[in-house]
């Protein structure tokens, strides 16, 4: 079984090479002409970017290690405590019932048990703190090697836009792969269980994860892109923060207005064998979401944008009588 599925593995990879090749091209041809209309928009508050940069800069003394750690480290940590902060107090308290009443696996964490989420707390800590930011090290110096990291000019929106769209597709494939990798028996059984003891995740534990796994999947699939392009410090704060709250949105638990739909995700963690992608192009190019589109969840996966939840608006079929 586990030679078929490396085999099947690797036919994926080869099959994804050619489609997302040609995919990033067409996204980046879409992604220009919006950007242009953007960038009009951005000029009137560039000056203020601009110089908001440069007062940063000039404060820590063009430090470039020091802004690096905030840029990297401590910017995009702010945005994931503040975020899994507020998704917490509901987990526990079940309050406020804004929130609580999107849950998409009904009676599941209602509320969540303390002990494990103290557990997933100091494992994610730990890997943040001793695997991540060790990780910012090599990182720091390829961005040094680049030369624009720190520079005193901002990168225009535009081009920022064509940064971010390269970033998610690298994520994409480099995601996938190591994901599908990590669900391998041997690998799954020593690494990736762990992160599978939560059927139905919650915020903080989309980067609960074995060592090895946060190192493979979490971590190199959003650095890569940054370190390929010679990014700005400033994007990459703003990508590293992105990637935290929408891998945390995925994994919250909840179908809330006007966020990204965490569905697709969430089937992952109820069954194991779907979904392994972030955006899902690859799943539907491999087969992977098969099942997932059969499902009550599939319908619900979009932008809720409205007030009434999901569950009550596409609820899943009673089950029958046995």
């Amino acid at each position: 079984v586990a030679c078929s599925q490396e085999e099947k593995l690797w036919h994926a990879v080869k099959i994804t090479a050619c489609v997302l090749g040609t995919g990033l091209l067409i996204f980046t041809a879409f992604v220009n002409p919006v950007s242009w209309y953007v960038q009009d928009l951005w000029a009137s508050s560039g000056h203020f970017w601009q110089t908001t940069w440069l007062k940063i800069y000039y404060l820590f003394e063009g430090k470039e290690w020091t802004i690096f750690l905030l840029g990297a480290a401590f910017i995009p940590c702010l945005a994931f405590w503040s975020f899994n902060g507020i998704l917490m107090v509901a987990d526990v308290t079940g309050k406020p019932t804004f929130i609580t009443r999107y849950r998409i696996q009904l009676g599941k964490n209602d509320p969540v048990d303390t002990q494990k989420l103290r557990q997933a707390i100091y494992t994610v800590l730990c890997n943040q703190f001793c695997i991540s930011l060790p990780m910012l090290v090599p990182m720091f110096y390829v961005m040094r090697w680049w030369g624009n990291s720190f520079s005193k000019e901002l990168p225009t929106l535009r081009w920022f836009l064509v940064e971010l769209s390269v970033f998610t597709v690298i994520e994409e494939i480099l995601f996938y792969y190591t994901h599908r990798l990590v669900h391998l028996p041997l690998l799954y059984k020593h690494i990736h269980k762990k992160h599978h003891e939560w059927t139905a995740p919650i915020g903080v534990v989309s980067i609960y994860a074995h060592p090895v796994e946060h190192i493979l999947s979490n971590t190199l699939p959003v650095m890569t892109g940054p370190m390929i392009m010679g990014s700005h410090i400033v994007s990459i704060a703003a990508w590293f923060s992105l990637a935290l709250v929408t891998t945390t949105i995925s994994h919250c638990g909840y179908h809330l207005p006007f966020l990204p739909s965490p569905e697709f995700h969430d089937f992952h963690h109820l069954k194991f064998n779907q979904c392994y992608g972030v955006l899902g192009a690859l799943d539907y190019l491999h087969g992977t979401d098969a099942a997932f589109r059969q499902t009550k969840a599939f319908e619900r996966h979009r932008v809720l944008l409205s007030l009434t939840p999901l569950s009550e608006s596409i609820p899943e079929a009673p089950r029958r009588a046995e």
